[in-house]
């Protein structure tokens, strides 16, 4: 039998790896300006993997870890919002909401998380990053409300991508993945 510290150690090894990928995605914001809502939805890709081979529990520290990181080291202060408030954490949300019977109220609690995120993200622009409220006035329209509508048909598509993402992996990663992290325990 195997010490049970060495055989949390893997996990544990594995879930530092994540969490400095992730960080490095977040780091590359500067490099790539243009990336600002790619690469924070690519470093939460990682987050599904995680979810999928060890589980929950151990997906939110990494995505605790992957935060702070960014926070502190990512050149791109909207994109490490963004990362924070929605794209780190939903893959670990989404877990947990679709564990819920009705679809309707799936969609609905996915709907308020995105939403919520987006809300928080706007007052930050706001009151955190600088943003001039007057910016988001062009030709008489408030801008926030018709990108919150834009969003949500985006987000409504996102999630469809990592539902699929989540399909493929599953399929032809998981045995892989799951047998290289567990073949010595």
């Amino acid at each position: 039998m195997k010490d049970k510290r060495a055989a949390s150690a893997v996990p544990a090894a594995f879930c530092g790896m994540a969490a400095a990928l992730e960080t490095a995605l977040m780091f590359l914001t500067g490099l790539v300006p243009v990336a600002t809502y790619s690469l924070p939805a690519l470093a939460g890709f990682v987050g599904i993997v995680i979810v999928i081979e060890l589980g929950v529990k151990w997906a939110w520290p990494v995505y605790a870890a992957s935060s702070i990181l960014s926070v502190l080291t990512s050149p791109d202060k909207e994109a490490a919002a963004l990362y924070v408030l929605f794209f780190g954490c939903y893959p670990i949300l989404k877990a947990l909401v679709e564990r819920i019977r009705s679809k309707a109220g799936e969609w609905l609690v996915k709907f308020a998380i995105f939403n919520a995120a987006a809300v928080v993200y706007y007052f930050i622009s706001i009151y955190v990053l600088g943003v001039p409220q007057e910016s988001f006035w062009e030709f008489g329209i408030l801008l926030p409300a018709v990108l919150l509508v834009i969003g949500n048909v985006v987000f409504a598509l996102y999630d469809y991508v990592v539902s699929g993402l989540v399909r493929v992996y599953w399929q032809r990663l998981h045995r892989p993945v799951s047998r290289m992290l567990w073949q010595h325990w």
